[in-house]
């Protein structure tokens, strides 16, 4: 199977969230970055003015993350929040699903509380920003749960339905994926993110549906593919 370099790259979320990064650290990165042709680049919050300003002109778009990594912050606090990365340059926002909301039940306050933030996205936006819910599949009782929580982004108005944080108890599966995919039909992204580190897996991720990858990893994967 012939891999296209570009088209990989294209799909990856090269993404840096590691609580020690600091602005010299980023900036340092990010213009190590810039002409790798990725999808987007990840950042913590307080970085995404940094981020705006150094891939202005250039394709990769600017990503962070909202009630990061856990998910319970109040919906007001997270509507806002992501109002307000939006207004400093993000076009992708992905936040946390209210978990323990979820695993109680709650699915019409998980619903409302997601779709307030893609509300405040949009509006902040005009509509051209995108929202990802991620869902922390490490922390859902299986397929039928993970099929459930899609099913509830989506409601709520989701451009995606992200597998992990990264900072949950697993990363990504392929079996996360097809049971995302498979609840969400052809018109929603499918982000696998966690764990993901070499070419095998990102493509494993890819052929079960997945649209985006999330990972730290981009450069690695893509020298992969120039092999």
């Amino acid at each position: 199977m012939r891999v296209d370099r570009d088209e990989i790259a294209a799909a990856l979320d090269q993404t840096l969230l590691r609580p020690t990064a600091g602005f010299a650290e980023a900036a340092e990165w990010i213009d190590g970055m810039r002409g790798e042709g990725f999808a987007t680049l990840c950042v913590s919050p307080f970085l995404v003015p940094l981020a705006a300003q150094r891939l202005a002109g250039t394709a990769t778009q600017v990503c962070s993350v909202c009630a990061f990594p856990l998910g319970y912050a109040m919906t007001e606090t997270k509507a806002e929040e992501a109002a307000h990365l939006v207004e400093l340059g993000c076009t992708e926002v992905d936040v946390v699903m209210n978990v323990a909301a979820f695993l109680e039940g709650e699915h019409v306050f998980v619903r409302d509380d997601l779709r307030a933030v893609v509300d405040a996205v949009r509006d902040a936006s005009d509509g051209k920003a995108f929202v990802k819910v991620i869902l922390e599949t490490g922390l859902l009782p299986g397929g039928d749960a993970i099929a459930a929580a899609s099913r509830i982004a989506v409601d709520a108005g989701a451009d995606f339905v992200k597998t992990s944080t990264g900072f949950g108890p697993r990363g990504a599966s392929v079996d996360d994926v097809r049971a995302m995919r498979a609840a969400v039909g052809p018109d929603v992204g499918v982000k696998a993110a966690g764990g993901i580190r070499d070419l095998p897996t990102a493509l494993a991720m890819l052929e079960a549906g997945a649209t985006r990858i999330g990972t730290s990893s981009g450069l690695e994967i893509l020298s992969a593919v120039e092999r």
